[in-house]
C-alpha cells in the first residue's frame, strides 16, 4: 500500500533570485525531508540546515514540524538591517522630505 501523497512548496530568495519548488511528498513528511527532497539545498549551498531560520507560510517552524497538504515552506536568510531603526529613519526622512517639499512649493510660486 502507497502512502498517501499531498502537494507542498519550498520557497527561498536571495537579493537576486527567488526559488519555489512545488513537491509531492508522503503524508507526515517533516519540514527538514522536505527541504532535502527539494534539492534546494543543493542549488544555495550557502543554507546552513543546522542553523538556518524556516517556517511554513511566514510562521517559524521547527525542522521537526510536520506538514499539512499545501503548506509552502519558507527559509529564513538573516536580516540585514534592524526592522525598527529602518523604520525609526525612514519616517524620520519622510518629515524632513515633507518640510522640504513644502518650501519648494512656496518658493516656487513667488
Amino acid at each position: 500500500m502507497q502512502a498517501e501523497q499531498m502537494r507542498v512548496e519550498v520557497a527561498y530568495a536571495t537579493s537576486e533570485k527567488q526559488v519555489v519548488i512545488p513537491l509531492e511528498v508522503a503524508a507526515g513528511t517533516t519540514l527538514e525531508a522536505a527541504l532535502r527532497q527539494s534539492g534546494i539545498l543543493e542549488q544555495f549551498e550557502e543554507i546552513d540546515i543546522a542553523n538556518a531560520k524556516v517556517g511554513i507560510f511566514a510562521k517559524a517552524a521547527a525542522l521537526d514540524a510536520v506538514l499539512q497538504p499545501g503548506d509552502r515552506v519558507e527559509i529564513y536568510r538573516p536580516l540585514i538591517a534592524d526592522p525598527k531603526e529602518a523604520r525609526k529613519k525612514r519616517a524620520a526622512e519622510g518629515k524632513q522630505m515633507k518640510k522640504g517639499a513644502g518650501e519648494a512649493a512656496g518658493s516656487a510660486t513667488d
